[in-house]
């Protein structure tokens, strides 16, 4: 009767100086001292342009996931206008989606001032913590009742 793999008779299984030997035909294990004649680091210099291949890779998937920025009409900017008055005189905290290069991100806390003349709004993210956003980077504003 013929074993599986008869006609390979040996596996070779390396582990930094030792090498094993397993011999399928009579199910042994031997082990042999090898010296492993290895190139150190010269062999890792073709790769070393991988960081830069990393940082690439990186940027184009971060490129990929980019949106454009949403396009408002005058119906939309007006009622973004309305709840942050309605914010502001209700002392209400107020959840804006704010688009930044391509990405959106969450601004939650109370407005503390308008500037109509640089077109900001300063928000109060934390007590003493204030944050500014431009009016042409809001894309969603939400009135949270945080009491």
């Amino acid at each position: 009767m013929r074993q599986p793999y008869d006609g390979l008779a040996f596996y070779f299984f390396i582990h930094t100086e030792r090498m094993f030997v397993y011999n399928s035909n009579i199910n042994t294990k031997e082990m042999i001292d090898v010296a492993i004649r290895d190139r150190g680091k010269i062999k890792w210099n073709p790769a070393s342009f991988m960081p830069e291949g990393f940082a690439m890779t990186r940027e184009m998937y971060r490129d990929q996931a980019r949106q454009a920025k949403p396009i408002l009409d005058e119906y939309q900017t007006e009622e973004f206008d309305l709840r942050i008055v309605y914010a502001m005189e209700y002392n209400h905290a107020i959840k804006l989606t704010v688009w930044n290069d391509g990405f959106t991100s969450e601004v939650i806390g109370r407005i503390h001032y308008v500037d109509p003349i640089t077109k900001q709004l300063r928000i109060e993210t934390k007590p003493g913590e204030f944050e500014r956003v431009k009016f042409d980077d809001v894309t969603a504003v939400k009135v949270v009742d945080m009491n």
